[in-house]
């Protein structure tokens, strides 16, 4: 069946036809990237895609949302878009659809890219295990958590708000991260400081402490100064950011009891050789008298080049599978 792939964010909208089969995804042409800013609704930006590709598009739509998925309208927080599910087929032509949240549609992906698409990061270099539970983590402007559950008969992803757990420092300089977030947060949680908005808070503790006046920079600006090393700060930066996600990804996949670990998200492909060099190893497996189960656990990066898409065509094939 040929379908429509769809993954929308705040800034863009990108576009896909994709074909499925059997309950997985046999093909995904080229992305069509469209800036949601430059097109009034979500209807008008399927009727550009469709101009686009040259004819009429398939009676069918995977669409993957930025935000939550539930009740009648899904609205986005940063583009005046809305959605209404049940008008789908009328405003749309699509009798056939699904609507995922983004990062459960990156889980999919997971579920069904194959071993070409994902990059070691440490413990034993095997494949993803065939069934079990694997915690799917990335680490972007939020932290992304859902479980996928592979069984003798498929696979079933379950979201979750796992990036909303409390953050649990492990050091001094983690306690200092922690006392100036609560100056902020009533409740701090891991989100606070293992997403990529988190880099400047880690950035301006590692600063207090060594009794530094900086200038305020952004996110972006310590990402890119800690990348290129210009900044021997931000890199510092960068590194505790590593050790704090290995703790983080090591607690989510003991709680849910995990047979390995998934990265996703640009974020994660951007540190990847940070995160084989610093510290995530260690952290992650750190777990006290859990450290040896631990350390058999793969953890991988997927590099999937557009896993909103794939992972949406693969929740439709799973939903349309018979």
């Amino acid at each position: 069946m040929r379908l429509v792939a769809v993954d929308i964010g705040g800034t863009h909208a990108r576009f896909a036809m994709a074909e499925v089969t059997g309950g997985k995804v046999v093909a995904l042409g080229e992305a069509v990237t469209l800036k949601t800013a430059e097109h009034a609704s979500f209807q008008l930006a399927w009727q550009e895609f469709e101009r686009i590709s040259g004819g009429a598009l398939p009676p069918a739509a995977a669409i993957a949302v930025a935000g939550p998925v539930g009740g009648d309208i899904i609205r986005f927080t940063n583009n005046p878009w809305i959605i209404r599910p049940t008008l789908i087929p009328e405003k749309l032509g699509a009798e056939r659809y699904v609507v995922v949240n983004d990062f459960a549609a990156v889980a999919h992906s997971v579920a069904q890219a194959d071993d070409a698409h994902f990059l070691h990061v440490c413990g034993p270099e095997t494949a993803l295990p065939d069934e079990g539970a694997i915690s799917v983590v990335g680490p972007g402007t939020g932290l992304g958590v859902a479980v996928l559950l592979r069984h003798a008969h498929g696979y079933h992803v379950q979201p979750t708000e796992g990036g909303h757990i409390d953050y649990a420092p492990l050091d001094r300089i983690e306690d200092q991260i922690l006392a100036r977030l609560r100056k902020r947060h009533r409740r701090v949680s891991v989100e606070r400081v293992v997403a990529g908005p988190g880099i400047v808070d880690i950035y301006e503790t590692l600063a207090s402490i060594e009794d530094r006046a900086i200038p305020h920079r952004d996110d972006k600006a310590i990402w890119a100064a800690g990348m290129d090393g210009s900044d021997p700060l931000a890199a510092a930066a960068v590194d505790r950011f590593c050790l704090s996600l290995g703790s983080v990804a090591g607690d989510l996949a003991l709680a849910h009891g995990s047979k390995a670990l998934v990265l996703a998200g640009g974020l994660g492909f951007r540190i990847r050789d940070n995160l084989v060099a610093s510290g995530f190893a260690d952290r992650f497996r750190a777990k006290g008298r859990f450290d040896a189960m631990m350390a058999a656990m793969p953890v991988k990066l997927i590099t999937h080049p557009q896993p909103g898409l794939f992972g949406a065509a693969a929740a439709f094939a799973q939903s349309y599978r018979d």
